[in-house]
């Protein structure tokens, strides 16, 4: 398992660092975060030994126990699913990252719920690029709004802007919808948002969201292989 994980993770790295490069980028901007939903223990901390720091998560019951077992290691936990009110709290108190904020409510039951002794929750917010009720997001005129009042939270840290593209798309497609998002962060930093992150791309398209822009990838199946 663990020859089979260092491959995939050279190549995968191999390949974010010549797309940034290709787009006048240094290598380091871009972050690799590895989707672990679906995997061992073993296999997280054998990626761990590997050098990769980032994980990312989409199902609370399944993550919890995990982060538990692998909390001497260090690692940052991000949360990459849609975010249901039941469970703000355990989020709040075990992630370093929330990736599809799309809600005030979520984001003032974060803030809320999140630790005194633990710095600020990073977030992003999820823009909605199509009329798909299999994903989440907020319409560009909402995220807007959305980040105004996010930013009035102390105990959340608005770091950027988080999407899933609809399906289907040509990489043409692909690579206009990733420069949308990319525009739309430009211009909530003209209003003074300082916003520094572009959670885009995923094991498909993530060179295409690199050439747009994106500092934060988030891998699975290439990294890990498909899915049983």
């Amino acid at each position: 398992m663990s020859s089979d994980l260092a491959v995939r993770l050279a190549l995968v790295r191999a390949q974010i660092a010549r797309a940034a490069l290709a787009s006048g980028r240094d290598a380091d901007s871009v972050t690799l975060i590895a989707v672990s939903k679906g995997q061992s223990a073993a296999a997280v901390q054998a990626l761990a030994q590997l050098g990769t720091r980032h994980f990312g998560e989409s199902y609370l019951q399944e993550a919890l126990p995990r982060i538990q077992q692998l909390a001497g290691l260090e690692l940052s936990w991000h949360f990459i699913g849609r975010l249901q009110a039941n469970k703000t709290r355990a989020v709040a108190e075990n992630f370093s990252w929330v990736h599809a904020l799309d809600r005030l409510r979520i984001a003032e039951r974060l803030n809320a719920q999140r630790p005194d002794h633990a710095p600020p929750l990073n977030v992003c917010l999820q823009v909605k690029l199509a009329a798909d009720p299999r994903k989440g997001g907020a319409a560009a005129a909402q995220t807007r709004e959305l980040a105004g009042a996010v930013q009035t939270l102390p105990r959340l840290r608005l770091r950027g802007l988080m999407c899933m593209l609809p399906d289907g798309l040509s990489a043409a497609g692909q690579l206009a919808h990733f420069r949308e998002v990319r525009q739309l962060r430009d211009e909530l930093n003209l209003s003074g948002a300082q916003l520094d992150t572009l959670s885009m791309g995923m094991s498909g398209d993530y060179l295409l969201a690199i050439e747009a822009g994106a500092t934060l990838v988030r891998i699975g199946t290439a990294l890990f292989g498909p899915r049983s």
